[in-house]
């Protein structure tokens, strides 16, 4: 299987059709393992790769060309999606397509948004651009 979903945060997680995205954006061949996790395990993933002692709304980290990773703490997403104009919902979707163009290689820059906007567009999903 190339895509795998773990909840380890004990709570429910919004409809998201993230199998479909990940397709959309990395392809099929690409095996990706989405772990959603509470804030003290965010926090601590967030010290140990970025020395930032807070829990974060998203963490990805590429393996390999072909391989990845991505942490998202619903606590945090639920705080920071009215920052961007957005409810839980809206945001989450957004928020895996960010993570998986950081997956490829992407920098946060003019172009990661340009690639954000169209995929948003292409998947149809809200942007808060």
């Amino acid at each position: 299987m190339n895509f795998a979903i773990t909840n380890t945060a004990r709570h429910s997680l919004p409809r998201v059709p993230f199998s479909m995205m990940k397709r959309k954006v990395l392809g099929k061949e690409y095996a990706l393992s989405l772990v959603f996790v509470p804030p003290r395990k965010m926090q601590e993933l967030n010290r140990q790769y970025r020395r930032k002692n807070v829990p974060t709304d998203i963490l990805s980290f590429p393996l390999s060309k072909k391989t990845g990773e991505i942490y998202i703490c619903m606590s945090v997403v639920k705080k920071k999606a009215p920052q961007f104009g957005m409810n839980t919902s809206t945001y989450l979707p957004f928020l895996f397509v960010h993570g998986m163009l950081h997956l490829q290689g992407h920098d946060h820059s003019k172009k990661m948004e340009a690639l954000e906007r169209k995929f948003c567009k292409l998947l149809r999903i809200a942007s808060p651009y």
